[in-house]
């Protein structure tokens, strides 16, 4: 039975994982948990799986919840998490908060040699050279959860790293697939959520319509399968039926298809190399299907995903800088205080004035963060 530390659990990843906990109760253990301010949630979560460790954000909430639970560790804010990450029974942590605000602790996991089945895209986004780097140091393994890293991951397995030629990553296209760039200056927040395929957080709901999710997909996939750029092409695939695909020098392709379901990707990371049945999963029916369709990025229509390969090749801070000023501008946007295409043009006006330092260290990487927040809550006022 694996032991498991999760961060974000009432999160849409975070969710979905305590979904699959409690399907495979004979295969899993959730041991520590961390769950933000959502305490109803959090509580659902302790009755089902008896947790040893909860942490909160709040003081006061873990106050309650401890009075509440006192046969249970209660802890809150940063050090909660990094509790969590580092519970001494547990051997895999799932990192699925949102932000860079799980960074401190998957980096406390990893040199613990904890195996990390890591859903949080910003971690490896703003400090990828730092954690790739401790992972060899601790012998950490690091499995992907995104559907695109695991479709890769699962492509490569068997395979000569030196045998590829290029990774292929897929995307819907998002909730305006189908609008120009003119046709977005006026979309709402409502427009923005309504995900034509996927069911996922507000947060990278828009990051999927703005396409800066793929954007931080291919800065991820650069960092876990040490590849350049130029080897990462991103192809539109509206059914997201293929989730993404390896070409290899000898022009075979090998890519990993499924239908819509992020249980099975969350599940594959918990259970690899073993693959355990999907309780309520759906088949792939491709006669149903019909037809697939793909169609090439329009990087000029999609301006964010061409934001994110500019910082991608700068490296450094650049890459902090981006990822906190998209965080900051998308909060801006669901809180109706800017407008959709807004997003962009603060990350742009944030990367144009950024002094980019290489190779940062994790003090520099979280002033960057931090500082950058500020310029762009300042750029607003």
């Amino acid at each position: 039975m694996k032991k498991i530390s999760l961060l974000g659990a009432t999160g849409s990843i975070g969710l979905q994982t305590i979904d699959i906990l409690k399907a495979q109760k004979e295969a899993f253990q959730l041991v520590a948990v961390s769950s933000g301010r959502n305490i109803e949630a959090t509580k659902q979560i302790i009755d089902d799986l008896q947790p040893q460790l909860v942490s909160v954000q709040d003081a006061e909430d873990a106050r309650r919840l401890q009075q509440e639970y006192p046969h249970i560790e209660i802890t809150y804010g940063a050090q909660g998490l990094v509790d969590v990450a580092t519970h001494p029974e547990t051997t895999m942590l799932v990192n699925a908060v949102l932000g860079s605000v799980g960074l401190e602790s998957t980096l406390a996991a990893i040199r613990m040699g904890k195996t990390i089945a890591i859903a949080n895209k910003e971690t490896l986004v703003t400090a990828g050279h730092l954690v790739m780097a401790e992972a060899r140091k601790y012998n950490a393994a690091i499995l992907p959860v995104d559907s695109e890293h695991s479709a890769l991951f699962q492509s490569m397995n068997g395979e000569n790293p030196k045998n590829i030629e290029r990774l292929i990553l897929t995307a819907s296209g998002g909730s305006f697939r189908d609008r120009s760039r003119e046709e977005l200056q006026h979309v709402t927040v409502k427009d923005a959520l309504n995900h034509p395929n996927w069911s996922m957080g507000a947060k990278i709901t828009i990051d999927s319509a703005t396409m800066m999710n793929k954007g931080l997909e291919v800065i991820e996939a650069h960092v876990l399968f040490n590849m350049p750029y130029d080897k990462i092409d991103v192809l539109l695939h509206r059914e997201s039926i293929i989730h993404s695909l390896v070409e290899y020098h000898d022009t075979s392709v090998i890519a990993q298809l499924g239908t819509p379901d992020m249980r099975v990707p969350i599940q594959y990371a918990l259970s690899y190399p073993e693959r355990l049945p999907l309780q309520g999963g759906q088949p792939l029916n491709l006669a149903q299907i019909g037809q697939l369709s793909f169609k090439e990025v329009d990087i000029e229509r999609f301006k964010a995903l061409k934001l994110a390969y500019e910082a991608g090749r700068a490296g450094g801070t650049m890459l902090t800088a981006m990822n906190a000023a998209n965080e900051a501008a998308v909060s801006l946007f669901l809180q109706e205080k800017i407008t959709f295409v807004q997003i962009e043009e603060l990350i742009e006006r944030v990367m144009h004035a950024h002094n980019n330092v290489l190779l940062p260290d994790l003090e520099t990487i979280l002033h960057v963060d931090n500082e950058t927040r500020k310029i762009v809550l300042d750029m607003v006022k």
